[in-house]
């Protein structure tokens, strides 16, 4: 897979292209949610063909249900995935007094990309305190396998992260976090935490999800050899954990961020790629 493929180039869990989707989801559905959020891109408008559109994602759709019935391989995950009850609760703890006004959303992984919650606005932004880090080991069926394990970013402790902040409108927080929670909350990978994001020169409160190093997913231990191995190899229903580097440093490079260690990382696991396929050329010509 190329490293120049660009984010709506990425697949969905039917194996379907996103971008093929998009385009033929049909003008009607692509107003509608453009009438709801005509100025979202107004301070980005380089991000207009760059996102998803929410209403088309598959991520949307995304519920533990939908996965027992499409894909009856993933059972062994099914007893690490919260219950929707759980879930809610989590929700509920998190957003307790805070309905009634907007809210802003800091994406640093996927989200960039694929949000799947509408949103008013989308901004560059900045917070303090925490990087992006590939510490999140798959091996659920998402990005990864028992047999192929891959490799996710989680925002950990560190010197700063870049990404963009979304605000979801007042009227939309309850419909559009549930989405959110089924996505980001489908298991204890992650916890849900209000951080400060930086927005041009003003300071905003700012919904993320944070590593929860409370999990067996969590795993800062993990050598550079092994990062590189499960990004490169790392494979699941919702594609693989090498385009999912990809599109983060796609989308970086659109909004003019600069993140010297995803860079790193991607030329390493290109290298490792490389180097694979050299092997089993000499393998073969022997």
């Amino acid at each position: 897979m190329s490293a120049h493929r660009k984010p709506g180039d990425s697949r969905d869990g039917t194996g379907l292209c996103l971008q093929v989707k998009r385009a033929s989801c049909g003008k009607r559905q692509r107003r509608q949610y453009m009438t709801r959020s005509p100025d979202a891109f107004a301070h980005h408008p380089e991000l207009r063909e760059k996102i998803i559109d929410p209403m088309n994602s598959f991520m949307r759709g995304l519920s533990v249900d939908m996965l027992r019935q499409r894909h009856p391989e993933l059972a062994a995950a099914w007893d690490w995935v919260h219950s929707d009850e759980v879930r809610e609760q989590t929700r509920t703890t998190a957003l307790s007094g805070r309905y009634g006004s907007d809210l802003w959303v800091f994406a640093y992984g996927s989200l960039m990309w694929d949000p799947a919650f509408r949103f008013a606005e989308v901004r560059r932004t900045k917070v303090e305190g925490y990087a992006r880090r590939f510490i999140l080991l798959d091996d659920k069926g998402g990005r990864g396998s028992p047999d192929a394990p891959g490799l996710m970013a989680a925002l950990d402790e560190g010197a700063g992260c870049e990404g963009l902040a979304f605000r979801i409108a007042a009227d939309d927080v309850d419909t559009e976090t549930e989405i959110l929670w089924r996505r980001e909350m489908i298991g204890p990978g992650y916890e849900p935490r209000f951080v400060t994001a930086r927005i041009d020169a003003e300071d905003v409160e700012a919904l993320t999800f944070v590593a929860n190093h409370a999990t067996d997913v969590i795993r800062p231990d993990l050598s550079r050899a092994q990062q590189i191995r499960y990004i490169a190899l790392g494979s699941g229903i919702l594609g693989t954990s090498r385009s999912y580097l990809e599109n983060i440093v796609s989308q970086l490079d659109v909004l003019k961020i600069h993140d010297p260690d995803c860079m790193e990382i991607l030329k390493e696991v290109e290298d490792f790629i490389g180097g694979r396929a050299s092997e089993a050329l000499n393998e073969a010509r022997r």
